[in-house]
């Protein structure tokens, strides 16, 4: 960020790719719409742009990325004071996509996948962000601190009663 600061623009083009299937996945997960999470993640982007001369590196590039598209959702959210439903044809999309193995592996293990993602669906936003960010985008507990604004044991509690959730949700 700093040698693109400086008007590297070979940097920012390596700053782009390395970043943005993370960042892409990230939004596309939370807003579930590909057209939006295209809206969106276009606009954190022209944000990174826009703050190329003043950026200062009080943290990692990924904390100070993903703080932004947090803030983002945080807005979106705020205006439009709903969470959309998962598309009603994603098990006929899941259903569709083919691979080799046996159909009694792929049928357990998808209803295996649709059970956790109905019960992260169920989670409170800020505990659903959390796990995304930790297990999807691998971050520290200190950088989801950093994107959420708030510290690192309310994080690390988020996690917990998350995790907690899930399990409750989950076990046979």
């Amino acid at each position: 960020m700093l040698a693109w600061a400086g008007g590297d623009l070979p940097a920012f083009e390596a700053l782009y790719a390395r970043h943005r299937n993370r960042l892409y996945s990230f939004l596309l997960r939370q807003l579930r719409d590909a057209a939006l999470a295209d809206e969106m993640f276009q606009d954190v982007w022209q944000r990174v742009i826009a703050a190329r001369a003043g950026w200062q590196p009080e943290a990692a590039f990924t904390t100070w990325l993903f703080r932004i598209a947090h803030n983002r959702l945080n807005d979106h959210w705020r205006a439009s004071r709903h969470r959309p439903t998962a598309p009603g044809d994603a098990e006929e999309r899941v259903a569709r996509m083919s691979d080799t193995r046996s159909p009694e592996s792929e049928l357990s293990d998808f209803e295996q996948r649709r059970r956790l993602q109905l019960a992260m669906e169920q989670l409170p936003d800020d505990q659903r962000t959390v796990l995304q960010l930790r297990l999807e985008q691998e971050l520290s507990l200190e950088e989801i601190a950093q994107i959420t604004g708030v510290g690192r044991e309310t994080v690390k509690s988020r996690l917990r009663y998350a995790m907690d959730k899930l399990r409750a949700e989950l076990s046979p």
